[in-house]
């Protein structure tokens, strides 16, 4: 797998970088998941949705990519190699999709079936635990209905603190049930930082 910014550093390089099969893999990709739950659930289009959604964003499709090791092959400049966080995950998922592409294109008549193959193996796998445990809901509302249903309490969201510069901010939020703080979260904005409070919250709390 090449990354744009691989070429930048090696001009000799002889192949392209991913970003057209990445766009055609995110198409296949959506259309295998919506037609394997359109013929498996008789769910109500919003459910259906919400549940596509949980299979095919960045997250998911980064940690089924680190799974499958596509990390080993996959060329990027130094700067890129260096950074773990957010843009790892970026670079990953849309790795996964150029993945796809590939399939679709190389397997010629064939390509759409054998991609089925591949995303119900790998991706279409993780719609149970998805499903049984209410992943596709957005953490906070998931925090909410779970400390609504077991303690009465509707959660509260506070910033602790705020640093940095305007272009590159972080926030450290807290959730509370009542005033009892649950979990911290950071992130780039203060919506962020609250879902990534919600997500330690669930897991402090076993939920």
């Amino acid at each position: 797998m090449t990354h744009r910014s691989y070429l930048n550093e090696h001009r000799a390089y002889k192949l392209e970088h991913n970003e057209r099969l990445e766009f055609l893999g995110d198409a296949v990709l959506e259309l295998v998941v919506t037609e394997y739950l359109y013929k498996n659930y008789p769910n109500p289009e919003g459910e259906l949705t919400n549940w596509r959604a949980s299979l095919v964003n960045g997250e998911m499709l980064s940690k089924i990519a680190k799974k499958m090791e596509v990390e080993e092959y996959l060329m990027m400049s130094r700067g890129e190699a260096k950074d773990t966080g957010r843009a790892r995950q970026y670079l990953l998922a849309n790795a996964f999709e150029a993945i796809i592409g590939a399939i679709y294109l190389d397997q010629k008549k064939d390509g759409y079936k054998k991609c089925q193959d591949f995303i119900e193996k790998n991706v279409v796998c993780e719609l149970t635990n998805i499903i049984e445990n209410k992943l596709y809901m957005d953490p906070k509302s998931r925090f909410q209905e779970e400390a609504q249903d077991k303690t009465g309490v509707t959660p509260s969201y506070r910033v602790i603190s705020e640093s940095g510069p305007d272009h590159d901010k972080k926030f450290i939020v807290g959730v509370y049930l009542a005033d009892e703080m649950i979990a911290k979260g950071e992130g780039q904005s203060k919506q962020e930082a609250q879902r990534n409070a919600a997500e330690k919250g669930l897991e402090e709390k076993g939920w």
